[in-house]
């Protein structure tokens, strides 16, 4: 008898502690802020049988489950929580069981704010704030060997600033210093979040007797894509809705300068399953349309050219949805697949990910329209950046096609690009 009341025992706790266990990990996923609109009710699903309770300073957050706010205000979890909202500001919320908080979150209620969808194609240029190594080859040399002096001392990724003391302004200027060198060459660069100085020793090229260090080198990128949004406040736009990376390096380029161009849509590559479509245009390239500041995981940025606006910016603001408004169900995007005008077609919003920690995969979508399926195959690359919209409110931009199935793709939350992939690539040139 007492051996049977020590397994129940502990199975109990054993069971016990495994429900605190994985009510821990759950909220780790959570994240750490939660932004909601002001003057709106909110839903908010945690789906854990715990505990919520809120506190504020201000009249941030009003209500939850139609309750005010108060000092000891204390909610189950388990069910979806209606939060209503009222000026701007901070709450907290603590998440916990048996009087233990497990998780604090804080809610930030931000204005209503209101922005242009566009869905217009671009074409896209970005200067890098250096010149970046991609790799490496090996030469044979002027005194028959094989050379590679780039290799174990510079890696992929790096960004060179100046050589022997003389500012890059582009590859090139890189390609004559140490042509024109007589002896070893010092380098300034970036690695990751370091900046180093390195020396490198050319080796004279048999081929064309120039000296050379065996790495291949870009400075500039450049691609087409398509306008999200533009404010009418501060002039600026957001486009892609994911970060232009490297080919090569797959990593991030840094801007120091870059441009966005008109762009037609004179033809279209259909996706099918296995082989991504894709958009192909006619860059007016001779025109510029807006200055690119910014290139970050969540799109590009930057302004748009005041006479260009008349044209690119067609329609009235929209207010946006923050994640926490966004429904499965029908939605729509807007994007241009013939000509230059942006055209809004169905999808559906299978799925919406509140907390995933890939900002640029927070939605699945799924396109339904017909004419678009017929002309397209679903997405395909060009898309990304085109405006999701849902119930009169911008939600997000498309950022990434399913391979096996072009009728699907991934969207970015549109907070996520306001809180502030498609890889294209150029010719790289050999130093």
């Amino acid at each position: 008898m007492r051996r049977g009341y020590k397994i129940t025992a502990f199975l109990f706790c054993a069971i016990f502690m495994a429900y605190i266990a994985g009510c821990f990990i759950y909220l780790l996923r959570l994240p750490n802020e939660i932004r909601l609109t002001e003057f709106a009710s909110h839903r908010l699903i945690i789906g854990l049988p715990l505990r919520a309770s809120f506190f504020s300073e201000t009249a941030a957050v009003s209500k939850v489950n139609y309750k005010p706010v108060t000092s000891n205000l204390s909610v189950r979890t388990r069910a979806p929580l209606t939060i209503k909202t009222d000026s701007a500001g901070q709450a907290q919320m603590t998440i916990g069981a048996f009087g233990v908080p497990m998780r604090r979150i804080v809610l930030e209620v931000v204005p209503d704010i209101k922005v242009v969808p566009l869905g217009t194609a671009i074409g896209v240029r970005i200067n890098t704030d250096g010149v970046m190594v991609l790799g490496f080859n090996s030469f044979l040399g002027a005194d028959g060997e094989i050379h590679s002096p780039a290799d174990d001392v510079l890696r992929a990724g790096d960004l060179i600033f100046a050589a022997n003391g003389v500012n890059l302004a582009c590859k090139e200027d890189l390609h004559r210093i140490i042509a024109n060198s007589t002896g070893d060459v010092t380098l300034a660069l970036r690695r990751g979040e370091q900046d180093i100085n390195l020396t490198i020793s050319p080796a004279t090229a048999q081929a064309d007797g120039l000296r050379r260090i065996g790495a291949w080198v870009r400075d500039s990128t450049k691609g087409i894509g398509t306008l999200t949004f533009y404010n009418p406040r501060t002039g600026a736009f957001g486009a892609l809705g994911h970060g232009i990376v490297d080919v090569d390096t797959k990593k991030l380029m840094p801007v120091k300068s870059g441009k966005i161009m008109p762009s037609t849509v004179t033809n279209v590559k259909r996706g099918t399953r296995g082989v991504p479509g894709e958009l192909e245009g006619a860059v007016d390239i001779d025109r510029t349309i807006g200055e690119i500041k910014t290139n970050s995981t969540s799109g590009i940025y930057g302004t748009l050219h005041p006479a260009a606006r008349p044209i690119i910016v067609t329609r009235d603001p929209m207010p946006i949805a923050l994640r926490s408004h966004i429904k499965e169900g029908p939605a729509t995007i807007l994007t241009s697949v013939c000509g230059k005008t942006p055209r809004e077609f169905d999808i559906y919003i299978e799925s919406v990910n509140r907390f995933s920690t890939d900002e640029t995969k927070g939605m699945v979508i799924r396109i339904t329209d017909p004419e678009l399926l017929k002309i397209t195959g679903g997405i395909v690359q060009g898309m990304s950046g085109s405006p999701i919209l849902q119930n009169g409110r911008l939600v997000g931009a498309v950022t990434h096609v399913f391979v096996q199935d072009p009728t699907k793709g991934y969207g970015i939350f549109i907070e996520n690009m306001l809180g502030v992939g498609q890889p294209v690539e150029l010719e790289a040139v050999e130093i």
